[in-house]
């Protein structure tokens, strides 16, 4: 067996087994408890150390692809599916194969931050002080609004981005998606009419369309909603609710202008429909903004956060602000389909928020990202890609890449080791689309790089395929 391996190319040789053996598999048509050649043999063709291949076989064993037999090396288990090289959260095409990464490729569109950016000693603390002092949040349920001395450290969040709030006003949520998941199913029914961006967030407009909700498209522009489409829109229909973000938009990275953003709260009150403002990229701001819940709004505004993209994934803690109205319609769904949140993720959170580590964490990543940003935009800007906007703050670049590139895209980022998050993954329709979602965390690894510079318009991806032993 061939497998083609480059020591040249920019993919670790462990990967370059493991995909060339699963590409063997399926392109062959190799059926289930076929027998593989040889670690030795397969070592012995390619020029490799047998450590290398054990390592791509248990990985592949891992995956469920390979199983060892005993006396008779390793199998076909279960073969491998086709993909198309893209990833996003929440994508349910791939979600299996690639939410753990086993190939290790670079996630370039990915909504969060790299593993190697993590602070883990303060969680740690965190954590060990809750074990030690609140022995309930071990083993109880939360409150129903969610845990109050998290709640309290919330509402003074909420006063310093001037969001007028109080505690009974306040919900917490396993995440943002959980939040917009309660929103949906409190207010919407289904033939209920929305508004949402796009392009925008995949998975918000699978959760509408679960309940059977009808989507409204309004395009995106740099400073916002497009308020001339949305006013078109609204001369036909009667939306209940408009889904946007305010801030660091994903995926274009935007941010909302004071008078787009006057203009969606007066058409909110004369044409009478809810706006939910997600805000989940708040604490990444690092300059003056415009958020709708800030604004004299009389409760047309749901504020929508969490502390998913910036701590933890893995704790989902994020709330919501809403009327008093709305707020005990949601304490009823939510106690009704999981009894309440996390008090021990709750309680970890509000120790970190008091202490005044998270606040130091978040302006540490501020400054790491905004450094990562400019350097991004300057390399997209070397290679003529082009930016749909720059963004103030955040982790989202919205780009494509020069006129006459694009067809080649796909297969460049396949043979480099980088999974894209194409157009295409957020538009509400899946409408083909040629920009990209590049998450400036990631956009530094040298496989991203290689990347850009192959879509830049002075060479052909052929050549530079070839001149970098790609």
């Amino acid at each position: 067996m061939d497998l083609g391996i480059d020591r040249q190319a920019l993919v670790p040789v462990v990967q370059q087994i493991v995909s060339a053996v699963a590409q063997w598999i399926r392109e062959n048509g190799v059926s289930p408890g076929t027998r593989l050649p040889s670690i030795r043999q397969l070592a012995l063709d390619n020029l490799l150390s047998q450590s290398s291949v054990i390592e791509a076989f248990e990985r592949m064993v891992a995956q469920g692809v390979l199983a060892p037999r005993q006396g008779a090396g390793f199998i076909v288990a279960h073969p491998p599916a086709a993909h198309e090289g893209h990833w996003y959260e929440g994508a349910e095409q791939v979600w299996g194969a690639f939410a753990d990464n086993p190939l290790g490729e670079l996630k370039l569109g990915c909504g969060w931050l790299p593993d190697a950016w993590r602070e883990s000693d303060d969680l740690s603390y965190a954590i060990r002080e809750v074990s030690r002092t609140d022995t309930a949040g071990l083993f109880n349920y939360s409150t129903p609004l969610g845990l109050p001395v998290l709640r309290e450290q919330l509402l003074k969040r909420l006063t310093r981005n001037h969001i007028a709030s109080s505690l009974d006003r306040i919900l917490t949520t396993a995440g943002a998606s959980h939040a917009q998941d309660l929103l949906i199913r409190t207010l919407l029914k289904p033939g209920d009419s929305v508004v949402v961006e796009t392009p925008g967030y995949g998975n918000l407009y699978r959760q509408l369309a679960f309940q059977g909700v009808r989507l409204l498209e309004v395009p995106r522009t740099r400073s916002g909603p497009d308020i001339s489409a949305l006013e078109a829109l609204l001369h036909t229909h009667h939306p209940k609710c408009l889904f946007t973000q305010s801030l660091y938009h994903n995926p274009t990275g935007t941010s909302l202008c004071r008078a787009v953003a006057e203009r969606l709260l007066e058409l909110a009150h004369r044409e009478n429909f809810l706006i939910i403002e997600e805000d989940v990229y708040a604490d990444l701001q690092h300059a003056s903004c415009t958020r709708l819940s800030a604004l004299p709004h009389a409760d047309r505004v749901i504020y929508v956060a969490s502390f998913s993209k910036t701590l933890s994934s893995a704790l989902r803690v994020g709330y919501l602000c809403a009327s008093t109205a709305i707020i005990t319609q949601l304490v009823s769904l939510k106690t009704m389909t999981g009894f309440g949140t996390s008090r021990f993720a709750e309680a970890v959170v509000a120790v970190l928020l008091a202490n005044g580590t998270y606040r130091k964490w978040v302006q540490r990543l501020r400054k790491r990202l905004s450094a990562e940003m400019a350097a991004t935009l300057q390399v997209l800007e070397d290679e003529e890609w082009e930016v749909f906007a720059v963004p103030a703050g955040g982790m989202f670049v919205w780009a494509r890449p020069a006129a006459g590139q694009q067809s080649s895209l796909q297969a460049c980022a396949r043979r480099l080791g980088v999974l894209l998050s194409p157009g295409a993954l957020f538009s509400p329709t899946g409408e083909t689309s040629e920009w990209l979602r590049i998450n400036v965390a990631y956009a530094g690894d040298q496989r991203a790089l290689a990347l850009f510079r192959a879509m830049g318009p002075a060479r052909s991806t052929s050549t530079f395929l070839k001149t970098t032993g790609v």
